[in-house]
């Protein structure tokens, strides 16, 4: 297991328009676990020049501030494809920020981008590498070059765009982010589990699970979000600060869960220093590495 798996993971990515300069001031304390500051959906054409400069002002503001508090969710920018994307990472590669999400992303875009933050880090100063990237696969290109936009430089994690997809595929059903409740979302279970496969053989993150617009029915949405714990995400993109709640809950391993798991790294260290690589668990099964791997799963996304 690499390094970027074991890291913790954020368990929710809320959305927060950047033209909206009330909801970026409140952003902070909503209690996610990252932000996703968006420039792009949320924003029409005619404000995307205002937007920029006002998350522009709001990283400003916050860097001005010593006394934000520790564990402040991570700051992500979402951007536009092309020339205006990268313009907008340029103006906002700010100390705080952890990265980029790519909207419409392409391996060009990628490419641009990595020399962009390259520049950008830099001139602040900052180590290389310290802007993570974030694509957003919202066409059939990007799903099928999946393999080759996982291990391009400065990728995390991956995120399926899954609105814009569906509209390119032809793909309609009443909610396509119900696996269990239309044909359209179980025929993108296959397309989540090849974002997933290609991010664990590149030793990302795994990738973010697609937002429920419907913040009203907490839950469908809790168990939406248990089936995609099931298929091996571990966060999802949330629109409404009141599904924070509901998310976190499914993706955050009980107290039992928690003490199980080191109990089993514990006895398994033992093992180790024995001599063995092979130890049973309480339940009589042979516990091996792979085992052992989930147990630290477990523990990196305790909260």
């Amino acid at each position: 297991m690499t390094a970027s798996q074991l890291a913790p993971v954020p368990r929710s990515y809320l959305y927060v328009p950047g033209d909206r300069p009330e909801m970026l001031a409140k952003a902070l304390g909503r209690g996610a676990d990252a932000l996703i500051v968006d420039l792009e959906d949320a924003v029409p054409a005619s404000g995307k020049e205002r937007a920029r400069e006002l998350v522009r002002s709001w990283l400003t503001g916050l860097d001005d501030h010593a006394d934000v508090p520790r564990g402040t969710p991570e700051i992500w920018i979402r951007v536009n494809p092309g020339e205006r994307g990268r313009a907008e990472s340029a103006l906002l590669a700010a100390p705080r920020v952890t990265g980029f999400c790519l909207a419409k992303c392409s391996d060009a875009d990628i490419a641009a981008q990595h020399e962009t933050l390259t520049a950008a880090e830099e001139r602040h100063g900052l180590a290389p590498g310290t802007f993570a990237l974030a694509p957003l696969l919202e066409t059939a290109s990007a799903v099928l070059d999946v393999r080759q936009i996982a291990r391009a430089p400065r990728v995390r994690h991956l995120q399926l765009g899954e609105a814009d997809l569906c509209a390119e595929l032809g793909i309609e059903g009443p909610d396509v982010t119900d696996p269990d409740g239309a044909a359209a979302g179980a025929a993108l279970v296959a397309i989540r589990m090849d974002l997933l496969l290609a991010s664990a053989a590149a030793g990302l993150l795994p990738p973010v699970g697609p937002v429920s617009t419907d913040f009203t029915d907490l839950d469908a949405l809790a168990r939406t979000t248990r089936a995609l714990r099931g298929l091996g995400y571990r966060s999802r993109a949330c629109v409404h600060p009141r599904q924070l709640g509901t998310v976190h809950a499914a993706f955050t391993p009980g107290p039992e869960e928690v003490a199980a798991a080191q109990t089993l790294l514990d006895r398994f260290a033992e093992a180790v220093r024995d001599g063995s690589g092979v130890i049973t668990g309480p339940d009589g099964r042979m516990v091996d590495e792979a085992v052992v791997r989930a147990a630290r799963r477990v523990l990196a996304t305790r909260r």
